[in-house]
């Protein structure tokens, strides 16, 4: 599919061939910004993750860190810590 330059997105059951440029921007026609809200930023952003072969893009905003609740963000903190302290442990364990 993409050797061809061309990608597919699909979106509400509608599909759209988008080229792609040689640094690798695909630019998203008016009407599909208009459905997805994008047309309401200066800068908008989405999200693009790879699923079974293709790419799923949603639409995704920025939050400034004084808008979080500082309780969020300790959360967030007390999560990555314990992921971090759990994959040195298991750094240490010696193999067979």
């Amino acid at each position: 599919m993409l050797a061809s330059g061309k990608a597919a997105m699909q979106h509400s059951g509608m599909a759209t061939t988008l080229s792609v440029s040689k640094r690798g921007a695909l630019t998203l026609p008016p009407e599909m910004r208009r459905r997805l809200g994008l047309d309401r930023f200066s800068s908008p952003m989405v999200i693009v993750e790879e699923r079974e072969g293709g790419l799923f893009l949603q639409p995704a905003a920025a939050v400034p860190m004084r808008d979080i609740p500082k309780e969020t963000i300790e959360r967030w903190i007390a999560r990555d810590e314990a992921e971090m302290a759990e994959f040195a442990s298991a750094g240490t364990r010696k193999r067979k």
